[in-house]
């Protein structure tokens, strides 16, 4: 078998496992909904939201340690062990019986978000320079095991369950631990072992490159467009279930349309970092990320204001009163009845209605600029759930695109210590993941409505452009100040 060939069968085996691992990485944003929505378990808003995180905690805190000592042992070892040992906590989860007993389980399959760390490694190892780009993309795609588990858990849970309402769902997480287990079968046999061979290096040595702030900014935009990818690809099923009241069903198709496509195009984000350059990808990344968050922030609401009134021109007495007119002395002024728009369907823009609403009575004495009427405005916006669908869709991809982008620095940075660096960006992305559905729960209880998650990620986009921004500008004046002066005079 010819050296690419053996390339290519490595990425496919090592894009099909991380595939595999990333749909039990975010078993829980389906498990966990379906168990509250059936009543199985009585967990509050924050309790699911923690639950959903500690996973995504254990993959991303393990991603440094997996990534080194894939550098030191090779990813074949690293990922087989891997596959093993997190299904064990699979197969357990039947038996836990409370939120502690969820959580700690939930905390050791975790672990199987290391894999990121170890595929990254592991690939990049096999290719060329050239190469890079497009192959880091193509593993990537395995976050489209996020979009497996939306799509597939649903309808599993359901099936299960038709026997068995209480305990069908436990052959859920028994099956996901029996395809890890397979999976670490075709590392066994179908697998070879590549290390790069170099100088031993100890740990000190090998955590070097983490006292450079350019592995903690890439570690920041990876909070974003993988660790918020991570965190909605399991908020969202609750979120349209409670929001448009969809299905379980339903609504795991509608997660599935935000992360399917997420992952698959991160492919497609390493062509284009090969092509025009992972900084200006990320540039449209983020920019693109800050307008849409700011376009779904809106929620579905009713709002009453104060609306233009009527002021009495004169001072005076109120001689006639009706629904559509009032007099003043001799004076007409004319009121406008309360008319409300019928909404019908669910348009896509707010919906206004302004009436007025007389607060004086017959033979009253009113002075000049007094009001007579009083103005109200209701605004109504139904949050379209279609073409909230469409924009949820449309970051998805943005995001997915940035993932690409973000990694394509990496082996051009640290060419010898992808699995380090590649692992602490990892780890900081995956905080993301941990701490969106628990920062999202909070911010629902605080403020009562759903859209509130798409504040934080607003923020985080702006942060991430403005320091990106500033940081090329700080080293354009460093390494051009002769051009930066001319600019400036000019």
């Amino acid at each position: 078998m010819s050296n690419l060939s053996q390339s290519h069968k490595i990425l496919f085996i090592n894009t099909l496992a991380f595939t595999m691992c990333f749909a039990c990485w975010t078993l829980n944003g389906v498990l966990v909904t379906y168990l509250i929505d059936k009543g199985i378990f009585n967990w509050t808003v924050i309790e699911a939201g923690w639950l959903m995180g500690i996973p995504i905690l254990s993959g991303a805190l393990t991603r440094l340690p997996i990534g080194i000592l894939t550098d030191k042992y090779g990813g074949k070892k690293v990922f087989t062990w891997l596959l093993f040992l997190c299904a064990i906590p699979l197969f357990l989860i039947p038996f836990a019986d409370s939120f502690w007993g969820f959580a700690i389980l939930s905390l050791l399959f975790g672990v199987v978000g290391a894999s990121f760390a170890v595929g990254i490694g592991y690939t990049s190892i096999w290719y060329p320079k050239e190469w890079q780009g497009r192959a880091l993309g193509i593993f990537g795609m395995g976050n489209a095991g996020a979009a497996l588990t939306t799509f597939l858990a649903p309808s599993l849970l359901n099936y299960f369950s038709e026997s068995d309402p209480e305990n069908g769902w436990k052959l859920l997480p028994i099956t996901y631990g029996i395809v890890l287990v397979v999976i670490g079968f075709l590392f066994v046999f179908l697998t070879k072992e590549k290390i790069v061979q170099g100088e031993t290096k100890n740990i000190k040595t090998l955590l070097q490159p983490l006292k450079s702030m350019r592995v903690w900014r890439f570690g920041m935009y990876y909070f974003l467009v993988f660790g918020c990818f991570v965190a909605y690809s399991q908020w969202l099923l609750p979120n349209f279930m409670n929001v448009y009241h969809t299905t379980l069903v339903m609504g795991g198709v509608f997660a599935t349309l935000f992360s399917l496509p997420s992952g698959i195009i991160r492919a497609f984000g390493g062509y284009l970092s090969d092509k025009f350059g992972a900084r200006k990808v990320m540039y449209w990344v983020l920019g693109t990320s800050m307008v849409i968050s700011f376009l779904l922030m809106f929620p579905k609401m009713e709002v009453f204001t104060a609306g233009p009134g009527v002021l009495a021109g004169n001072n005076g007495i109120v001689t006639n009163v009706s629904s559509e007119k009032l007099m003043v002395n001799d004076k007409e002024y004319v009121i406008t009845p309360k008319t409300e728009k019928q909404i019908t369907n669910k348009p896509i823009f707010p919906v206004k209605s302004s009436w007025q609403e007389v607060i004086v009575a017959e033979n009253q004495t009113v002075k000049k600029k007094e009001l007579l009427a009083k103005g109200v405005t209701h605004i109504q916006f139904e949050a379209n759930m279609w073409v909230y669908l469409v924009l949820v869709v449309l970051i998805g991809v943005c995001w997915g695109i940035g993932k690409a982008a973000v990694y394509k620095h990496i082996p051009e940075y640290f060419p010898n210590e992808i699995g380090v660096v590649g692992g602490m960006v990892g780890l900081i992305g995956g905080l993301g993941g941990f701490f969106g559905p628990i920062v999202f729960g909070y911010l629902l209880t605080s403020t009562g409505f759903w859209t509130s998650s798409w504040f934080f990620i607003f923020a985080v986009s702006t942060i991430c452009l403005i320091w990106m921004h500033k940081t090329i500008i700080k080293a354009i004046r460093k390494n051009n100040p002769e051009f930066t002066t001319q600019i400036e005079q000019k």
